[in-house]
């Protein structure tokens, strides 16, 4: 797996995504590209499949039955991934898995860009979830 994991790191570079921390042993890239609001994406080789997450906002109120409906109204609308909760249930995140097997630069722009318009789209709206305007 060490050669995906090198393969991985030279896709996100093509992409211009800026390497903020490797761990080898677990095969996990985070990874920043400010000016599309990507902050501390994890980049994550889970044998077969590429695992990639990145935070978007915590919860103050897990029992806003309304954010999980729109949250998941959103996610019809995106192209790749989805706004997900995390195993605590007090984190939501944007999630998307590819095959390892035939991942190549488009694949992994795609699922980036996915977020990147998906927050343009309703970054106003997800801010509300978390009392910004």
């Amino acid at each position: 797996m060490v050669e995906t994991f090198e393969r991985i790191k030279d896709l996100a570079l093509e992409l211009g995504l800026a390497i903020e921390k490797e761990i080898p042993d677990e095969e996990i890239l985070i990874v920043n590209d400010p000016d599309r609001g990507i902050s501390q994406m994890v980049i994550d080789c889970e044998d077969t499949i590429l695992v990639i997450e990145q935070l978007i906002f915590e919860i103050d109120s897990p029992q806003d039955t309304n954010m999980y409906r729109r949250l998941l109204e959103i996610n019809r609308d995106l192209v790749f991934g989805a706004f997900v909760i995390d195993e605590t249930g007090n984190r939501v995140l944007y999630r998307n898995t590819l095959v390892l097997d035939n991942l190549d630069a488009n694949r992994l722009e795609s699922t980036i860009n996915a977020l990147v318009f998906g927050l343009a789209e309703y970054g106003q709206e997800i801010l509300s979830f978390i009392g910004e305007k």
